[in-house]
């Protein structure tokens, strides 16, 4: 029977969270908004509309959301050319597409920033299908996206597991009734993942591709 393997990209293959806590902190701090680091840190993961309400909340003037999203995704752009691949990365994908695995990919990522992500990467020929933001009406930690990428895979929840770095991932995963595993080079802490679902924790992708045999990928 085939199997699934769902990644999450940002914080989990690529090390990008930080370029997004600095990007968004200024796209707000651009609109007048003075947002902690730290709760932007805690709010990837969201899609842009989300974390926005997340951080501003729901009585914010509306109309600028459009304005931060693109400003945010205009600093953030700057970096599209040199976004670096996290440890292991790549040969993870490789590993488990070569040991029967279908690869896709659940992101809130689309256009432009994911291809500079998956150039990253550098596996392509391992990846099999892309879920991304505009293939859903709700992103995570709604089970849509991870739905999406089990409907592309064409398998079961019981037959795939998903590996994510935030809170928001973990209750997708949950949700939509895969077996979660995180991994902590998004910069969250373990306990957090554990609570929001994870069966297992790595510290990155090579972290997990040296413990394959041991893992939910078992």
């Amino acid at each position: 029977m085939q199997r699934a393997a769902v990644f999450d990209v940002d914080g989990t293959l690529v090390d990008t969270n930080h370029l997004h806590v600095t990007t968004w902190w200024e796209a707000f701090r651009q609109a007048g908004h003075q947002v902690p680091m730290h709760a932007v840190h805690r709010a990837v993961g969201l899609a842009s509309t989300d974390l926005i309400a997340h951080l501003l909340g729901e009585d914010r003037d509306t109309g600028q959301d459009a304005a931060l999203s693109a400003a945010h995704k205009a600093l953030y752009g700057q970096y599209f050319d040199r976004l670096p691949a996290l440890p292991g990365a790549g040969d993870l994908l490789r590993r488990l597409a070569a040991d029967g695995w279908t690869v896709v990919l659940a992101t809130s990522a689309g256009g432009a920033e994911l291809g500079a992500l998956r150039r990253a990467i550098d596996a392509d020929d391992a990846i099999a299908a892309t879920a991304g933001a505009d293939d859903v009406d709700a992103g995570k930690p709604a089970p849509e996206p991870v739905e999406h990428a089990l409907e592309l895979a064409g398998v079961p929840a019981e037959r795939a597991v998903f590996v994510g770095d935030t809170v928001w991932d973990m209750r997708a995963g949950s949700r939509a009734g895969v077996r979660c595993v995180g991994v902590l080079c998004g910069g969250l802490p373990r306990a957090d993942l554990e609570e929001a679902g994870a069966r297992e924790v790595y510290a990155d992708p090579a972290g997990l591709l040296a413990s394959l045999d041991e893992s939910p990928f078992a």
